[in-house]
């Protein structure tokens, strides 16, 4: 039997899922990969890939798409690897920069700034800008660095009262029950030791690794995500073609 292609996400915040798929006999049945986020939907949008964490903007792209796991990246409030930077606060920000590994992130922080700060930036790739967004691993230790610091999940929390789901487990094709009740289970196994992937991993000085793993992150796909998404998803269907500006940088 073939096995399964399945790509991960490479950064910290995938660690304990990580953890739980090379400890559990799943791994003997998957190809894994290792990928950015932006990476992981394009794998699943041109079938590189059976099934991907993907970030959530991504599903509307993905043709016959299926949410498979129990769980998920997410937080219930601050999530301290998804921000805005600025030296401006919010309202006298002119121009953003978007990330290029997440669409998601991206993405809401669009809608975030129309809906619920009322402001309306351009949107760029250039290095010169007013704010820009950035996410994972490259954010650790720079929330000292800017006069304005937005946590993006935190503010959805804000805006709507719900948690929110960056990224989710998708298949792109039919898999067997089967394998999925193991996979789920090789995840669950990798959440019940964050302990141990902390432990494992190097010591910052300017970051909690364990704080963010541990308190941080919530990686539960519960109502209040699958809530959050549904929202989201709305949202984003009502910018996406509708603003030139948006699209343009962030396809």
């Amino acid at each position: 039997m073939s096995k399964i292609r399945v790509s991960a996400v490479s950064y910290t915040n995938t660690k304990p899922f990580l953890y739980g798929l090379q400890h559990a006999g799943v791994l003997e049945k998957i190809d894994l990969s290792l990928d950015i986020p932006s990476e992981c939907a394009q794998k699943l949008i041109e079938n590189q890939a059976d099934i991907g964490l993907v970030p959530v903007a991504a599903l509307l792209e993905i043709p016959k798409h299926t949410i498979i796991s129990d769980y998920c990246i997410g937080a219930n409030g601050a999530v301290n690897s998804v921000f805005i930077f600025s030296d401006k606060p919010i309202h006298e920000i002119k121009s953003i920069r978007l990330d290029s590994q997440s669409r998601t992130s991206n993405a809401l922080a669009r809608i975030l700034l129309e809906n619920y700060w009322k402001v309306n930036p351009d949107f760029t790739t250039v290095v010169h800008a007013d704010a820009f967004v950035e996410i994972g691993d490259g954010t650790f230790g720079k929330k000292d660095n800017f006069r304005f610091v937005y946590d993006l999940a935190e503010e959805w929390k804000n805006f709507t009262g719900l948690e929110f789901a960056f990224a989710v487990w998708a298949s792109n094709k039919p898999i067997a029950e089967e394998f999925l009740t193991e996979f789920n289970s090789a995840l669950s196994l990798g959440i019940k030791n964050i302990s141990k992937v902390v432990a494992e991993l190097p010591k910052r000085n300017d970051f909690d690794l364990e704080d963010y793993l541990i308190n941080k992150l919530d990686y539960s796909f519960t109502d209040s995500k699958k809530q959050a998404v549904k929202l989201f998803l709305n949202y984003l269907k009502e910018i996406k073609g509708s603003d030139k500006r948006f699209s343009k940088v962030n396809s």
